[in-house]
């Protein structure tokens, strides 16, 4: 398993040496240490780290409103720490992005199961996050093409199987993607009367 390069952020000093402690008996790399959201924020975007470990209670900006942050910024997998159970707590971290959470005192055997769920769980959202990109734009691009061919139909008195070929034998032609072909062409011929 590789080793895991970690941000640990919390207000209380003497919380971040134990944390840090414990990652580093599991096998960890703590590249960055913090007191605040702010902080979180900056070693993030400094170290690029796999995972941050945040409180949630914190001076100015709590865990919470840094995970948001973090993941308008950069997405990161991120493992929240508090003191106690509460719905609020957790209704608030569920909405940021939360992948994890602990509660204090942290364990040592939670740690690392808790780490790489937390990361796996990550990976699987962005990948999700992406399949729905592209499939957004598949479907955006076959809905331009749709209207290419209907405007070729219109206006040249092509069949519908003759339209598509035109337009991929254009894309294959120039190396374009069909959609870019079809802005095109939607755009000549929407200016021919």
């Amino acid at each position: 398993m590789t080793k895991r390069k970690i941000i640990i952020i919390d207000d209380n000093a003497d919380q971040r040496f134990v944390l840090k402690g414990l990652l580093t008996d599991i096998g960890c790399d703590v590249i960055g240490e913090g007191k605040s959201g702010l902080d979180a924020l900056e070693l993030m975007q400094k170290f690029f780290p796999d995972i941050i470990l945040m409180d949630v209670k914190m001076p100015g900006m709590d865990g919470i409103e840094a995970v948001t942050a973090i993941n308008q910024l950069r997405p990161t997998p991120i493992i929240l720490l508090t003191g106690k159970k509460d719905e609020e707590t957790i209704r608030r971290a569920i909405e940021a992005g939360v992948m994890a959470y602990l509660v204090k005192p942290i364990r040592e055997e939670d740690l690392l199961p808790t780490i790489e769920l937390a990361i796996s769980r990550f990976n699987e959202f962005q990948s999700v996050l992406k399949e729905n990109m592209d499939l957004k734009g598949t479907i955006e691009a076959r809905k331009v093409v749709e209207k290419a061919k209907g405007l070729l139909m219109e206006k040249e008195g092509l069949t519908e199987k003759e339209a598509f070929s035109r337009i991929q034998k254009i894309s294959m032609d120039r190396r374009r993607p069909m959609k870019e072909i079809a802005e095109i062409l939607i755009t000549a011929l929407e200016g021919k009367k």
